[in-house]
């Protein structure tokens, strides 16, 4: 699949906004001490991922009720679904002066992740967490991603790179009362 960035602009995929906040200090906090030791952006990228992957749990796999989706929020409070699992990555990517973009795919609902900009191509990555069935690693040879989309059933990657969330995501997150209202209105389709 070939993706689309949705702005030729590549300093949209830096910008900070209201979900993407890495101009928040404890943003900064995390990427600091994420890039202490490591060689360059590459393990840095794979440093941020893993942290994003294995010490944010997704909320639905925990059973926390929280919805957060501003970065900064999913940092503190340490929980958050795939979309704001993915706005913290970015953030975290972003902070140091990654290129990253927020992409989609289709399910039953519309699952949330991201893509890197390195030599020159995106790579789509996948921090929602893994568990049984699920497997997702950071990877500049090959998507390793959480779900593969099943055409057949109508499951679907998205192919837009967008800069900021969606704003169907955006709304639905900022909407929610807690997870269980949250799981009855995430969106089905962009």
């Amino acid at each position: 699949m070939q993706l689309i960035q949705e702005t030729l602009d590549l300093s949209a995929y830096l910008a900070a906004d209201e979900a993407i906040d890495h101009d928040h200090p404890l943003v900064r906090e995390t990427a600091a001490k994420l890039s202490d030791g490591v060689a360059d952006s590459y393990e840095y990228a794979r440093a941020a991922f893993e942290f994003v992957r294995d010490t944010i749990p997704h909320s639905q796999d925990s059973g926390d009720l929280r919805v957060t989706w501003r970065a900064s929020d999913v940092l503190e409070q340490r929980t958050g679904i795939c979309y704001a699992k993915a706005h913290a990555l970015a953030a975290l990517l972003r902070a140091e002066d990654i290129p990253t973009a927020l992409c989609y795919q289709k399910f039953d609902e519309v699952h949330g992740l991201v893509a890197v900009r390195f030599h020159g191509a995106w790579h789509r990555q996948d921090p929602r967490g893994n568990k049984p069935g699920v497997d997702a690693r950071f990877s500049l040879d090959g998507e390793r991603l959480a779900f593969t989309p099943d055409p057949a059933s109508g499951e679907r990657d998205y192919p837009v790179l967008y800069a900021a969330p969606h704003p169907v995501v955006l709304d639905t997150l900022k909407a929610a009362r807690d997870r269980p209202h949250l799981w009855q209105t995430l969106p089905a389709a962009l």
